[in-house]
């Protein structure tokens, strides 16, 4: 099974380079990256380009004008250039470990979609991270043990990985925590529901969407957590202006039942 994973990046080249390394250096080889760039300046696509030409898989850069906070449609003209029957969702901002895509592909199950989480970093380490080019995507747990003591890190519990079973299942009615910087899709669920719906606009609640819309076609959440835990790196919170209406938007989703999308992935192919 191929799977397709989509990186959303915005001007971030640094973070973009320690979530490639990450990506390069997973333990499963079997899927192809799509950095869906939601307008970004040459940097990134210079950055892009000089990683794909010494990479073992294929990495491809899909690149849209930059007209404000647009992730959904960035990712979803992603999608729509990708061969994967399985989409995994990840942010230019979160660096995984060698086994993401692994846990993933183990997790994965018809009828699911799969949310992982995350583990903050703080921004003085960010800032450490990126300058000195730490691999912290290969850090074992001693060394996220002293930077939990340090205040590095807001938690390393998520960096364990457990052997939950069944109770992964619980709550899989319910679209809250789904977050699209660790989520894993069947890229035909995805086309069923058409995608992220870009009516959102602005930052807030395209990706809590696509679940409640995901949920309502029949598809559960399956928890990822203490299999598929990311490392996020600092960034300054996003203009938030839009976050009210959008709230507005998703509860009318949640009570109206609906699955598809007003303008999404049909209309960015």
């Amino acid at each position: 099974m191929l799977v397709s994973l989509i990186v959303t990046t915005y001007n971030r080249p640094d973070a973009l380079a320690a979530v490639l390394a990450g990506l390069l250096a997973q333990d499963d080889r079997g899927f192809e990256v799509l950095v869906a760039d939601d307008g970004s300046r040459d940097e990134t696509r210079e950055l892009v380009e000089r990683v794909a030409g010494g990479a073992p898989l294929p990495i491809a850069h899909v690149w849209q004008e930059d007209r404000g906070f647009r992730a959904g449609a960035a990712r979803n003209r992603a999608v729509a250039q990708a061969a994967g029957e399985y989409l995994l969702f990840l942010d230019g901002d979160c660096v995984p470990r060698p086994d993401f895509v692994a846990q993933h592909r183990r997790l994965a199950e018809r009828g699911w979609m799969v949310a992982g989480n995350r583990i903050l970093l703080s921004q003085s380490f960010t800032r450490e991270v990126l300058q000195g080019m730490l691999p912290i995507h290969a850090w074992p747990l001693s060394q996220w043990r002293e930077a939990r003591r340090s205040g590095a890190i807001n938690r390393k519990l998520p960096l364990r990985s457990l052997p939950l079973g069944p109770l992964r299942k619980i709550g899989g009615r319910s679209w809250q925590r789904v977050r699209t910087c660790n989520l894993g899709v069947w890229a035909s669920d995805f086309r069923a529901v058409n995608g992220f719906d870009e009516s959102f606009e602005g930052w807030g609640f395209e990706d809590s969407d696509l679940a409640v819309r995901l949920l309502n076609l029949g598809v559960r959440r399956k928890y990822g957590a203490f299999a598929t835990g990311v490392l996020h790196l600092w960034h300054r919170e996003h203009d938030r202006t839009r976050e009210g209406e959008n709230w507005k938007l998703l509860q009318q989703r949640i009570s109206d039942g609906r699955t598809q999308a007003v303008r999404g992935l049909a209309q960015a192919a």
